[in-house]
């Protein structure tokens, strides 16, 4: 068996995102030889071409979404490496309607949506055919910050304007906003005042969103979704309730851990999806439209602690596995393919 040399990437100057310093926490508590990779230093390709796996966790800027649009693929695809997240597991990252077209095309189950990229069309739709309240998202986002509710035809014929005009900046939704609690707005400014202060951008380089509007069916009676999990072959599962007199749970905080409330259908389908389309991890958003579990939104990213607090897994069978875990603890066992791969106790400090 060859020598494993991780390469882990770095997408900021000298810094880690919280789910990639795990990783380096699990390879060093196992002494597993790993490098840092920067893509824009000299030796990055040659380092890279040292690495039997690559870590390349990308987060929610643009930049880094780019960055990664075009070395995952190379990495994965056309070197052969052993990649966290892979090409296909990437692919739909923070684009809605890719994940759309995709399960669509595929016959999953997700939520009834429409997406235009001609404004005409889209016009002559809202118009004639389509049923008020309709939800309203951008492609990209995350926690609910570019979902609206609409609910009638003029709002949703100002909505393709905007769209098809001047656009609309991510979190920039002027159409209806979520409230931000007094310590995020807090938080939100201490983090611009230091990041203005050491010079870097402040705005995450949002990027302007046009020439497309995306619509999905308002399924009423929904008081929470169901965030289902997958890593291989682990399914974790919680309840996310709405926000107060909201019609979105994402980002609202209040989770539900109990297993009583979760549908095993939920599971079955997310097992499946994942499986055919070859994702290695992937959280699914399920509501019910009726009483049929239909599908919202996918991503490989989320909340790593939302997870290690769930109290355990389902597997492939349905057989139910106690206890706390950490997804990089599982990402690496898959990616590495060492299945008695250590976990350090200091990760939950």
């Amino acid at each position: 068996m060859n020598k494993i040399l991780v390469g882990v990437v770095e997408l900021e100057k000298d810094r880690f995102n919280p789910w990639t310093k795990k990783h380096i926490h699990i390879l060093e508590y196992n002494n597993i030889q790993w490098i840092h990779l920067a893509i824009d230093k000299s030796d990055f390709y040659n380092d890279l071409k040292k690495c039997t796996h690559v870590i390349f966790c990308v987060a929610g800027r643009t930049t880094h979404r780019y960055i990664g649009s075009i070395m995952i693929p190379i990495m994965d695809k056309f070197m052969g490496k052993r990649v966290f997240p892979d090409y296909n597991t990437f692919w739909t990252f923070d684009d809605k309607i890719k994940e759309t077209i995709l399960l669509k095309i595929n016959d999953f189950p997700i939520a009834d949506s429409n997406v235009f990229f001609e404004k005409q069309r889209a016009i002559k739709w809202v118009n004639l055919e389509a049923s008020f309240p309709l939800v309203f998202k951008l492609k990209t986002g995350a926690g609910s910050m570019n979902v609206i509710l609409v609910r009638n035809k003029k709002k949703a014929n100002q909505i393709i304007n905007r769209m098809f005009s001047t656009g609309v900046y991510s979190e920039k939704v002027p159409f209806g906003k979520i409230k931000i609690k007094l310590y995020k707005k807090i938080r939100n400014y201490v983090q611009k005042t230091y990041r203005r202060l050491n010079k870097r951008d402040i705005s995450h380089d949002w990027e302007l969103e046009k020439n497309y509007v995306y619509f999905q069916k308002f399924l009423p009676n929904n008081d929470y979704d169901t965030r289902i999990t997958i890593i291989g072959n682990r399914a974790f599962a919680f309840r996310r309730f709405n926000r107060k007199n909201d019609f979105r749970s994402s980002g609202s905080g209040k989770i539900d851990y109990n297993t009583n409330g979760i549908n095993l259908d939920m599971i079955k389908i997310a097992f499946k999806i994942s499986k055919k389309l070859n994702f290695s991890s992937m959280a699914y958003d399920f509501l019910y439209d009726e009483e049929i579990p239909v599908i919202g939104e996918i991503s490989y990213a989320y909340l790593d602690v939302a997870i290690y607090n769930c109290p355990g897994y389902w597997d492939l069978d349905l057989n139910w596995h106690e206890g706390n875990y950490w997804p990089e603890f599982f990402h690496l066992i898959d990616l590495l393919q060492i299945s008695d791969l250590k976990c350090p106790k200091f990760l939950n400090e």
